[in-house]
């Protein structure tokens, strides 16, 4: 893996890759504040160790954190469930999450309907 703050083109699938430095190590990386806020808050409460830094690329602030490799999957765990905490609705509005789930049931049942007298 590289380092993502080298890369011109970032897909931000993961958020996370080897150290470039140091393959004992990996990098998470956040570019929102309170995710790494909590993430660093989460390490903190089940006693992991970590290294902390920032970094700016291309106009883009980054909060990184080294994790050893031994405790990678656990970490991983906490990293998704910081994601989950901060994580935006697709369809935002309540009204328009119910018009669309009616709208598309409605289509379901007329498609069974037509399938059923054809």
């Amino acid at each position: 893996m590289d380092n993502p703050i080298d890369h011109t083109i970032d897909l931000g699938f993961v958020n996370y890759v080897k150290h470039p430095q140091n393959s004992k190590y990996v990098v998470f990386r956040f570019r929102d504040a309170n995710r790494a806020k909590s993430f660093e808050s989460e390490l903190k409460k089940q006693e992991f160790w970590f290294e902390k830094n920032t970094a700016e690329s291309k106009g883009k602030n980054y909060h990184l954190f080294g994790i050893h490799q031994n405790d990678f999957k656990k970490v991983q765990q906490i990293n998704y469930k910081v994601e989950a905490l901060h994580k935006k609705r697709i369809i935002p509005g309540k009204y328009f999450r119910i018009f669309i789930l009616v709208l598309g049931l409605g289509s379901l049942t007329m498609a069974i309907i037509g399938y059923i007298l054809s």
